[in-house]
């Protein structure tokens, strides 16, 4: 079965190509991040003026199938460890991924901002990625894209001291390779120098790119949050009231949420799409617990083991309405149920960490 939030965005591709008589791709102006130098070099700066820009539109994409592994299986891999358990019935798919996510070279630090960086923190990085959410929604990216990017993002960060001066550089040009492994027609060069307001020339975007490519030794290919969530979100299903479209897009809200939290880098990406199930199964249901045998059997986590990511998230998740301008915007439209709307509870009750279904 197809991922539905991808499958929507390719459909209506299809539907705007269709209708479609010009190939110029339409030109908008929107606010988007200008001067990311004029951002605090002060963590607890909150607030921080992003400067006038453009964003064009790309030409609109055909539909695609994207089609999920269903495929079950005894033996997989526990989280944390490399010794296979038996856990049930989970897609096959699972045991390969995890044995990816823990690998170090795929794994960004987690605390580059403190040990690497000297000119960047955390609440710059949260200012561009909240931008890159919005220049992949004007380009009509599928979501993997964007947490392609954001691995990219940080897995640099880990290794090279950046200036504040090529942060969006960076940010864009890890954007053109992620768009050219998950896209079927990724925007060019010129659209993301045009993005920036031409603050970058496009040699300039090119080179960040192959020092990007180089870096990742052109490993391009990555399990990501977003990854994980399509195997998890088929375990979740198990009452009419999780096999609603609105409990998917709460969680892909909650995992683009997961990007911008600079805290969340320390986490491998299946423990905070399981945190995501976790904490969007409280949400809509906050009296029953969040979490199944069903769901510790399929993710091989048990509650204690995703409180300190559940609880992140449920912090990033209260103070969204100042963090994440363009995350919030998008998920509070019609199209996405409006989950930015639903309110968290104000605590995670300590007593559903303490329980493990043997």
């Amino acid at each position: 079965m197809a991922d539905r939030e991808n499958q929507r965005k390719r459909v209506s591709r299809k539907r705007s190509n269709e209708s479609s008589t010009e190939e110029t791709p339409i030109m908008k102006k929107r606010v988007v991040l200008g001067d990311i130098t004029n951002s605090s070099s002060n963590e607890s700066d909150s607030t921080t003026h992003l400067g006038p820009g453009k964003i064009r539109k790309s030409k609109p994409k055909p539909n695609s199938k994207n089609p999920r592994n269903e495929v079950n299986v005894e033996v997989l891999v526990s989280p944390g460890s490399d010794k296979p358990q038996k856990y049930g019935s989970a897609p096959l798919i699972y045991q390969h991924l995890h044995s990816l996510e823990v690998e170090a070279k795929r794994r960004p630090l987690s605390n580059y901002m403190e040990t690497i960086q000297k000119a960047i923190n955390p609440t710059m990085r949260g200012v561009l990625i909240d931008w890159l959410v919005e220049v992949a929604e004007e380009y009509r990216l599928v979501s993997d894209t964007l947490f392609l990017t954001v691995n990219y993002i940080d897995r640099y960060l880990s290794c090279h001291n950046l200036s504040r001066n090529k942060l969006q550089l960076l940010g864009v040009s890890s954007m053109l390779v992620a768009s050219k492994f998950e896209e079927i027609s990724p925007p060019h060069v010129d659209h993301f120098c045009y993005i920036t307001d031409n603050t970058y020339t496009k040699e300039e975007v090119i080179q960040m790119e192959q020092d990007v490519l180089k870096f990742l030794d052109f490993e391009i290919s990555n399990p990501t949050t977003k990854t994980f969530l399509r195997i998890f979100i088929l375990a979740a299903q198990e009452t009419p009231m999780f096999a609603d479209l609105q409990f998917d897009f709460l969680c892909y809200y909650l995992a683009e949420l997961s990007l911008l939290d600079y805290g969340c880098v320390r986490y491998i990406p299946s423990i905070v799409a399981a945190s995501i199930i976790f904490l969007s199964r409280l949400i809509i249901q906050p009296k029953s617990h969040p979490w199944s045998l069903a769901l510790q059997l399929y993710t091989g986590y048990k509650p204690y083991e995703l409180k300190d990511c559940v609880l992140t998230l449920h912090k990033q998740h209260l103070r969204s309405v100042t963090s994440s301008v363009a995350v919030k915007k998008k998920y509070m439209d019609n199209k996405f149920r409006s989950v930015a709307s639903l309110n968290p509870p104000m605590e995670v009750p300590s007593r559903y960490f303490e329980i493990s279904f043997d």
